[in-house]
């Protein structure tokens, strides 16, 4: 059996295709059939089954695909250790975060880290919480920043920040000058949040189910900014975490009394996963700097 077969086997398995996954492996179709054959030989049992131009895993190529990148996932970690220096953290590190938390979270941590680690490449894939976890299954990115918890024994989390949730009122508002306030006062008012596919949505919509709160939502949108640019002008009331709030903005923004309004903020890994010298400094990092905010 050699590593290149296993490439193969899997690049076909995420790719659905072998003609995609020769062009993506940089090698001919026939090339990278004949490996296939010669591994599904050697293993004696077929990995996949031929339909027209497309494949599909079979019972024994779903229970290999999980050992075949194990193996991959360690040969690349190995690589990783021989190629750092002795006193020196380098690499590669993937990062995933979701869009509510990217801009206010990462930027100066980012920052710092490259600055500590000049010879870390880091890579950052924003996107939701449900595509996030399959790209850590499939280890393409190697760590997701998101809200906790995430249902599962698969993944491994690090909480790292817990944040209140506040009330995004337009500046007239009568309770604008509140510094606190419950979701119930807010009944009848019309709403601005995020749209489904955003984890954010359903802490605000679980806030107002505690206070027996049924939103009239006017507007939905996947971006705070959007929102806070709406509420400002006086078309709704929005909920946003406390990192989101935007003291330049129009908006006034006011505490909501429930103690359990907010959410956590963590690192998740795939459970059992290799993880580098230069992941560990990483986690690090997010963990010895744990604050929303930092001067």
């Amino acid at each position: 059996m050699e590593l290149h077969q296993l490439r193969y086997f899997c690049a076909v398995a995420e790719a659905g295709s072998f003609s995609r996954a020769a062009e993506q492996s940089h090698v001919s179709q026939p090339s990278l059939s004949q490996q296939i054959m010669k591994l599904e030989d050697e293993l004696g049992a077929r990995l996949f089954d031929r339909l027209g131009r497309s494949v599909r895993l079979t019972e024994a190529g779903q229970t290999f695909l999980p050992r075949a990148r194990a193996v991959l996932r360690e040969l690349e970690a190995a690589r990783g250790d021989v190629a750092e220096q002795k006193d020196s953290v380098g690499g590669a590190v993937t990062i995933g975060v979701i869009p509510t938390v990217a801009p206010y979270y990462l930027p100066q941590r980012l920052t710092w880290f490259s600055r500590k680690f000049p010879q870390v490449r880091l890579t950052v894939v924003e996107e939701i919480t449900p595509i996030l976890l399959d790209q850590v299954r499939a280890s393409k990115v190697d760590l997701a920043i998101l809200a906790l918890p995430i249902r599962g024994h698969e993944f491994e989390p690090f909480p790292l920040l817990t944040e209140r949730l506040f009330a995004a009122l337009p500046p007239g508002h009568k309770l604008a000058r509140r510094r606190g306030l419950f979701l119930k006062d807010l009944r009848a008012q019309p709403f601005l949040l995020l749209r489904d596919g955003h984890c954010f949505r359903d802490t605000a919509v679980a806030a107002c189910d505690r206070a027996r709160l049924h939103p009239q939502i006017v507007f939905e949108s996947g971006q705070f900014s959007s929102l806070l640019s709406l509420v400002g002008a006086g078309m709704g009331v929005s909920i946003v975490p406390e990192m989101a709030i935007d003291r330049k903005s129009r908006c006034r923004f006011v505490r909501i009394d429930d103690p359990a309004a907010g959410r956590t903020i963590g690192a998740l890994i795939l459970r059992g996963r290799s993880l580098s010298r230069a992941h560990h400094a990483f986690l690090s990092h997010l963990r010895d700097w744990s604050a929303p905010r930092r001067s």
